[in-house]
């Protein structure tokens, strides 16, 4: 094959929970965007917050540089301009996602069992840690809130409290115990 087709240095896959540009990762192909109540209203008030607040200052410093003349080197349209459609691509993102989003209320079960929303201590071979079963849009390693479809989520979806799983990651398998199930 020719040297012509072959892109030799070509970026690698990003593979943190967050892309540069602060999207989360796609959806999976299912197209399910499962999330919960305050992550749903988390990104309608950042939304709002875009097209309300913004969106607008924006548009006025905008037409101000604009009405100054010189628009060539004019620093404020220049960046105001790139604002504007970054500011215009986040609200196109957003608004995708609420429309797939599909809402689980998990609070208050009363089961033993993890599902979309628990909140599961766990202890392994690296000690004991709490993570939180949540949206792809709402996943913070900081605090603990993982992604359903991420590796631990998928060995803890379904087991029990008591039960002992296997999280399999690049770095090899570890057995995790799992010692309590709430859903907050």
């Amino acid at each position: 094959m020719s040297k012509a087709f072959v892109k030799e240095d070509a970026p690698e896959p990003e593979t943190s929970a967050h892309l540069p540009n602060g999207e989360a990762p796609a959806a999976p192909a299912h197209g399910k965007n499962y999330i919960t109540a305050a992550g749903f209203a988390r990104l309608q008030s950042e939304k709002k917050q875009l097209l309300e607040v913004e969106r607008p200052e924006v548009v006025r410093t905008v037409a101000w540089a604009a009405s100054l003349g010189d628009r060539s080197e004019n620093a404020d349209y220049i960046y105001g301009k790139r604002r504007l459609r970054e500011i215009d691509r986040r609200v196109r993102f957003l608004i995708k996602r609420l429309e797939a989003a599909q809402i689980v209320h998990a609070s208050g079960r009363d089961t033993d069992q993890i599902f979309f929303g628990a909140r599961v201590r766990v202890r392994g071979a690296s000690g004991e840690r709490t993570v939180t079963i949540v949206g792809i849009d709402e996943t913070d390693a900081a605090k603990g809130q993982v992604s359903w479809i991420s590796p631990i989520a998928r060995a803890l979806i379904k087991a029990r409290e008591g039960d002992t799983v296997v999280l399999r990651t690049p770095g090899g398998a570890e057995e995790l115990e799992i010692l309590e199930v709430s859903y907050p």
